[in-house]
């Protein structure tokens, strides 16, 4: 089976495994999700749930943390983790947005990538859950693991595994791509023990039963 081919079929079947993977992060504003996208890395959806609130109390809007005391964001963002890179990230972010685009987080893939921290995995969830524009396909973790285990490619950069999934793929599939992987990945395919046994994808997967530490069973 050619990548193409493949990528379709994994997508068809991982649609059927998880018809309602969807966004973790808790947002109602595109200013809150870009912040709780920022703050996720490296930690969990449910970690940065935790947090956003109590910051979102203190500090509403980009204007209100881009004037904030640096010291008071990192004891809120602390509990994330890398808290010094992190409160650096949003608050050169609301500052940009204020400085650069009237105060409202924009709505384009090149304006978004001139805010401090974001690159184009942030910017893909904000664009495409905020502004409805899928503009490519967020790469985090979980893709960029399963794209190399199910042979979609096998470039290093997330980039260039982006692009390699988006030439696999029609358009109507790439805002689905990333949450649908995340799914399998922290249920099925995980990083260090993967559950190859029962895993819908074994028969088209060039990796199943063979990476190390695989399970049969749960």
């Amino acid at each position: 089976m050619d990548r193409k081919l493949r990528a379709r079929e994994v997508m068809r079947r991982l649609a059927a495994e998880f018809p309602d993977a969807h966004i973790a992060l808790d947002f109602d504003t595109p200013w809150h999700l870009l912040v709780a996208v920022i703050l996720s890395a490296q930690t969990t959806d449910v970690g940065v749930n935790k947090v956003t609130p109590v910051l979102f109390a203190a500090y509403p809007e980009p204007q209100d943390l881009a004037s904030a005391n640096v010291e008071d964001v990192e004891a809120i963002v602390r509990p994330t983790g890398f808290y010094h890179n992190k409160t650096k990230s949003i608050m050169g972010a609301a500052r940009c947005i204020v400085a650069e685009f009237d105060g409202k987080v924009p709505d384009t893939m090149d304006d978004l990538l001139r805010l401090p921290g974001v690159a184009r995995k942030t910017a893909n969830i904000v664009i495409s859950n905020a502004y409805g524009k899928i503009e490519g396909i967020a790469v985090d973790t979980h893709v960029f693991r399963l794209s190399h285990r199910l042979g979609l490619s096998a470039e290093d950069d997330p980039n260039k595994v982006e692009a390699d999934l988006m030439a696999g793929l029609p358009r109507e599939e790439w805002f689905h791509v990333n949450y649908r992987f995340i799914d399998h990945g922290r249920n099925v395919c995980t990083a260090k023990r993967p559950l190859c046994g029962p895993c819908v994808l074994n028969d088209i997967c060039p990796s199943a039963f063979k990476v190390p530490g695989w399970r049969e069973k749960p």
